[in-house]
């Protein structure tokens, strides 16, 4: 039962040490690494809510298994976050292509 609070626990820390990152963040590589680390969370969140003590793979069931479901929607997350980051770092080596900076403060085209 501890353990499963310690996953939340760890979870929600990532969550927010990768939210204050991107808040603070000075540089579009740092927001893109900081907003990774933000999504990491949701991995040991789903991780935790899948664990279950005792329980066996569902390949070979002998008592209680795990549900693989919560396993296939963290590997769906995974693929996703690194669609994302992969995305996310081709749009921040155009930006400094372009303007010659990384720096969002020192965007000023970008502005409406």
């Amino acid at each position: 039962m501890i353990a499963t609070y310690g996953c939340y626990a760890v979870a929600g820390w990532l969550l927010l040490i990768g939210s204050l990152g991107i808040a603070r963040s000075r540089n579009l590589v740092h927001a893109v690494v900081s907003l990774s680390v933000a999504q990491s969370g949701t991995y040991v969140l789903l991780l935790g809510i899948g664990y279950q003590r005792g329980a066996s793979p569902p390949i070979l069931p002998a008592g209680p298994v795990v549900d693989p479901m919560v396993q296939a929607m963290t590997l769906t997350d995974i693929v996703v976050s690194a669609t994302v980051t992969a995305l996310l770092l081709a749009i921040t080596i155009q930006v400094a292509r372009r303007h010659g900076t990384i720096d969002p403060d020192e965007l000023r085209a970008l502005r409406g």
